[in-house]
C-alpha cells in the first residue's frame, strides 16, 4: 500500500504542489483576514483537497497524453507510465477519479466554485495539448496555476476581487518564466518531433530573455499588489525575498550551461513561493485588525 502510494505521488510529481499551493493559501487568508470572513477548518480542508485533486488530474492527464513522447525522450523514459510501474488503464482511472473528486468537492464549497469547476478543469487539462501547436504553452501552464489564489478566495467569499486577481497575474508570469527555463532541457528533442516551446521558437538565449521579462513583470505585480492593498513591513520582506529568488535563478542558468536547471526550476521557485506566502500571511495576521 505504501509503495503504491509513493508510486502515484511520484507519477504526478506531488512535490511540485509547492508552486501553486502557497498562493492558494494567500487567496484563502486574504478573504479571512483582509475581508474579515470567518475561518473554517472544514472549508480550509476543502480548498486544499481541490488543489490536490485538480493538480493530480492535470499532471496525470499530461502523462497519459505525452506517453509516446516520454518513451522516446531519455530524460523522461524512466517515468512510471513508460516503464509500466503504473499501467495505462490505472492512469486513466486515477485521472478520472481526481476529476470527479475535484468537481464533487467544489459542490460542497459554494455554487460559483461548482459552476466554474468545468472551466478550471478545461484550463488545467487543456494545457497538455498546447505544446503541439503553440510556443505560448508556458503561459497556459501559468494560467492553470494562477487559478489557485482566485479559486481559494472564491471558495471563502463567493465573489471575485481585484487583489487575488492581481496575484493570479503574478502567478501567470512567474510560472511561465520558470517553465521556459525548464523547457531548455528538451530543445533538441522538441525540435525533432515538431513540438513547440519558447526555446524552440526563439532559441535559448532569447527565450531566457523572455523568461527574465516575465519574472520582472511578476515582481512588479507583487510590489503593485502590496502597495495598493497597504500591506505592512512583513509583506515587503516577503516581496523582497520573492523578487531576489526570481533574479537568482537567472544567475544559475545560461544558454550554454544547463547543469543547474533543476536547482533553478525546483529549489529556487519552491523556496520563493513558500517564504513569500509565510510573510504575506503573517502580515495579514499581525497588521490587519
Amino acid at each position: 500500500m505504501k509503495t503504491s502510494l509513493l508510486r502515484y505521488l511520484s507519477f504526478v510529481k506531488f512535490s511540485h504542489t509547492i508552486f501553486a499551493m502557497p498562493f492558494a493559501l494567500i487567496g484563502f487568508f486574504l478573504a479571512v483576514r483582509w475581508q474579515h470572513y470567518p475561518f473554517s477548518w472544514a472549508l480550509f480542508g476543502k480548498v486544499i483537497l481541490c488543489m490536490v485533486f485538480a493538480r493530480s488530474a492535470a499532471m496525470a492527464f499530461n502523462r497519459i497524453l505525452d506517453l509516446e513522447y516520454d518513451r522516446l525522450n531519455p530524460r523522461t523514459a524512466q517515468r512510471e507510465l513508460p516503464t509500466g510501474k503504473i499501467t495505462y488503464p490505472q492512469a486513466v482511472i486515477f485521472t478520472a477519479l481526481n476529476v470527479v473528486l475535484f468537481v464533487c468537492t467544489t459542490y460542497f464549497i459554494n455554487p460559483i466554485c461548482f459552476y466554474l469547476s468545468p472551466v478550471a478543469l478545461a484550463v488545467v487539462l487543456g494545457y497538455s495539448y498546447t505544446k503541439r501547436f503553440t510556443a505560448f504553452s508556458h503561459l497556459v501552464l501559468g494560467l492553470g496555476l494562477s487559478l489557485a489564489p482566485i479559486g481559494a478566495y472564491l471558495a471563502v467569499t463567493g465573489r471575485f476581487h481585484w487583489l487575488p486577481l492581481m496575484y493570479s497575474g503574478v502567478v501567470i508570469c512567474w510560472v511561465a518564466g520558470f517553465d521556459i527555463i525548464y523547457s531548455l532541457q528538451d530543445v533538441a528533442f522538441d525540435q525533432s518531433l515538431h513540438l513547440y516551446s519558447m526555446p524552440v521558437w526563439l532559441g535559448k538565449k532569447r527565450a531566457l530573455q523572455v523568461s527574465s521579462f516575465l519574472h520582472g513583470l511578476s515582481a512588479v505585480g507583487v510590489i503593485a499588489a502590496g502597495w495598493l492593498a497597504g500591506f505592512g513591513w512583513l509583506y515587503w520582506m516577503g516581496a523582497g525575498w520573492f523578487a531576489f529568488m526570481l533574479w537568482y535563478q537567472h544567475r544559475l542558468v545560461h544558454p550554454d550551461d544547463l547543469s543547474r536547471v533543476n536547482i533553478a526550476f525546483m529549489t529556487t521557485n519552491g523556496i520563493a513561493s513558500c517564504v513569500f506566502a509565510v510573510f504575506v500571511i503573517l502580515d495579514l495576521f499581525i497588521t490587519v485588525s
